[in-house]
């Protein structure tokens, strides 16, 4: 994806932007003929007794106030529609952009940073495309059409003008640099706090669990001081320089009037010219008391844009070939070649992992945690690739294979329950909502044996359940998941420790129902014998290496690992299994 520029949008939206600038314009030029009517209305009216003029004078003033508010509604009305244009397109390209990165970027960057770059950084983007840069432009449409008026009228007169214009000027373009900087590390302490704030209001219940309450508003109030203290930063330049655009906005009519004066007293100017310069005098004080406001907000779009950019910059680490493979069917042979895995730090987590599941027959793993279990499902999905190795699925490279089809002929139930806040049933059909119908949803209820408590519901499957599934316990949130997974029918199915938070019996009547589900590839992570000790093979990790492997009973005889992990569960029942 191409980075956000102001370019871009700009000539995307050509149009729009030169009949705005056009309107706005004509609107600015209308505005300013005024001072040279009202000086017709001092000279030739009041002084000259022409009173036949006012009538076509007056009439003028209207018919430029009303052209005037057509040309200003096109004009907001054109630049309102390209800059919300703009900012849809800029939050669909920076969430589509974040959405292809690799989860390796997720664990370098939090939930606050990325939800700051996608509304807070993109609205500021947006406004610099909706008024900030259209008023930029009316400032100096203003100023020019102002200067060339006073010019016209006397030369001297105006140079009075041009030098507090200059002045205007450098002290705004001093105070956007210095300005720029600050916005920056504003923004980035920004995301800070809302990771701090979104991340504490998710773990709430942890949080008054463990009576963290002090600890949580003490981290909280650290980051919000630091908050502060660059918004006070902020202000002291905006405090420093901004008295200085205002003396020069305040002073400039009363010099204009004075010096303007004494040239009239000696007849140099007539009383008209003189009302005319002090008229365009005020005009031009809005320009340059804007100056320091839109170096503000300009600074602060141009900040977000950068840090917007830092997101387009990156590069997903896991993505399709050019032209990936995609196999006609999927039948669920699955092969690890020799695969060891490092973390970008170094750290080996497999080492020299060998395994094959036929299609249709279930692999086992267990393990310690830490001994690297959920590693090997995230190489499966390729969540993350392999340092070393290879794995196949049905005899291809999963590295040549579409993500798309490797992922979704594989469903898991994943250790970290996440439900969104909508009703069970779309929870269970998550990405398949026009494609999976309610009679399958019932069904995958029924074999992960959620069914019970769904049925018991007010309004059943469409019940609409909490943030995360609050208000279910977690053997009813897992069970929705497994219900997920069921769902798709997919050739492969993963059990990362899916029955953890499952009563003895519901896993029982669980363990039954897959045992039924002939024809599809099953790899079952647990950490309960129970869990997997059907299973046609069971590997048993220990520090990310395959200590033991064989089925139940081999795995038994050897009175290792496994066996004492029996011994631990099974405790008194040594002599019958």
């Amino acid at each position: 994806m191409k980075r956000i520029t102001f370019g871009y949008y700009l000539k995307k939206y050509t149009p729009h932007y030169i009949i705005s600038v056009i309107v706005l314009a004509l609107s600015t030029l209308l505005d300013l003929l005024m001072p040279l009517i009202t000086e017709h209305i001092v000279d030739d009216v009041i002084v000259g007794g022409r009173v036949d003029l006012l009538l076509k004078l007056l009439s003028g003033i209207a018919a430029m106030g009303i052209g005037r508010c057509i040309f200003q509604y096109t004009k907001e009305f054109l630049n309102d529609y390209a800059g919300a244009r703009i900012g849809k397109e800029i939050r669909d390209t920076t969430f589509q952009k974040i959405q292809s990165l690799s989860a390796d970027f997720f664990d370098r960057n939090n939930t606050g940073e990325l939800m700051a770059r996608v509304r807070d950084d993109t609205t500021r983007v947006q406004d610099i495309f909706q008024y900030v840069g259209i008023l930029i432009v009316e400032v100096a449409i203003r100023t020019a059409i102002a200067l060339f008026f006073m010019y016209r009228l006397d030369w001297q007169l105006s140079i009075i003008p041009t030098i507090a214009m200059a002045g205007a000027l450098v002290i705004a373009l001093t105070m956007e640099k210095k300005l720029d900087t600050l916005f920056e590390e504003l923004s980035e302490e920004n995301s800070v706090l809302n990771n701090v704030a979104q991340e504490n209001i998710a773990g709430i219940r942890t949080v008054k669990a463990f009576a963290r309450e002090p600890f949580e508003i003490l981290k909280f109030r650290k980051h919000n001081r630091r908050y502060y203290d660059l918004n006070v930063n902020l202000s002291e330049v905006f405090v420093k320089y901004n008295p200085m655009l205002q003396l020069i906005t305040y002073l400039l009519p009363a010099t204009m009037l004075l010096t303007g004066g004494a040239l009239a007293i000696k007849g140099s100017i007539t009383v008209g010219v003189l009302t005319a310069f002090v008229q365009y005098s005020t005009n031009i004080v809005w320009p340059m008391e804007m100056l320091g406001w839109l170096a503000n907000a300009f600074a602060s779009g141009t900040a977000s844009m950068k840090r917007i950019n830092k997101i387009m910059d990156e590069l997903p680490t896991i993505k399709d070939e050019e032209k990936p493979a995609v196999l006609p069917k999927i039948r669920g042979d699955i092969t690890f070649d020799h695969v060891s895995y490092k973390t970008e730090s170094g750290k080996d987590v497999l080492k020299d992992i060998n395994f094959t599941i036929p299609a249709g027959k279930t692999l086992g793993i267990m393990g310690a945690t830490g001994s690297g279990k959920t590693t090997i499902i995230n190489l499966l999905k390729r969540i993350y690739d392999v340092t070393d190795g290879t794995i196949t699925l049905d005899g291809t490279d999963i590295k040549t294979m579409s993500l798309e089809q490797l992922r979704t002929s594989i469903a898991s139930v994943v250790q970290d329950i996440f439900l969104f806040s909508d009703s069970i049933s779309d929870n269970v059909k998550l990405g398949q909502k026009h494609l999976l119908p309610d009679e399958a949803v019932a069904r995958a209820l029924k074999e992960a044996c959620a069914d019970d408590f769904v049925t018991g519901m007010k309004e059943g499957a469409d019940t609409i359940i909490g943030e995360r599934g609050v208000g279910l316990s977690g053997g009813q949130k897992q069970r929705i998941t497994i219900a997920r997974a069921l769902s798709r029918n997919a050739p492969v199915l993963v059990l990362d420790d899916s029955t953890s938070a499952l009563d003895t019996e519901t896993e029982q009547i669980f363990q039954r129902t897959l045992s039924r589900l002939h024809g599809m590839t099953k790899i079952i992570i647990a950490h309960r014998i129970s869990a997997v000790k059907l299973a046609d093979e069971i590997i048993v990790l220990d520090k990310g290496t395959i200590a033991e492997r064989g089925t139940h009973q081999e795995l038994l005889d050897k009175h290792g690992l496994y066996y004492e992990t029996w011994c631990t569960q099974y405790k008194g029942a040594q002599n019958g299994i």
